[in-house]
């Protein structure tokens, strides 16, 4: 079992619910109801985009993530995950004082799941080929 694996979505998990969660709050502070979605308030809506975008890459990460685990390496794909975390965070830290500046946190968590991309089809390739 990918003990290692399990623990990064959980905390993947969290961060998700984190961002999730700063929308609310956010709505609150600029006296936005819901259902609006991209009010004009600058600051609302970087918050609101970082909750998005972060929901927009869980399907992406989370399969990858686990494929990774289970064809390449429990431990690797944790680490992996952990950087694709610290991006994410980069990434929310960033694009919320200056959506300019989100660039860097962005381009670490794609290329993360580039690596767990290719690790994952190398690793299932070769199962299949090797009859495992």
């Amino acid at each position: 079992m990918p003990h290692y694996t399990a623990l990064v979505t959980v905390l993947a998990i969290l961060f998700y619910l984190y961002t999730g969660a700063r929308v609310p709050r956010a709505r609150q502070k600029f006296g936005l109801k819901a259902p609006v979605m991209m009010s004009g308030q600058p600051e609302f809506d970087r918050i609101f985009r970082v909750q998005l975008n972060t929901l927009e890459w869980m399907p992406i990460f989370l399969p990858l993530l686990w494929l990774f685990a289970y064809y390449v390496s429990d431990i690797w794909a944790a680490v992996l995950g952990l950087v694709w975390i610290a991006a994410r965070i980069l990434y929310m830290v960033t694009y919320t004082k200056d959506a300019a500046k989100r660039g860097p946190g962005f381009a670490i968590q794609a290329a993360v799941c580039g690596v767990l991309l290719v690790g994952a089809l190398i690793g299932i390739v070769t199962s299949l080929v090797h009859g495992g």
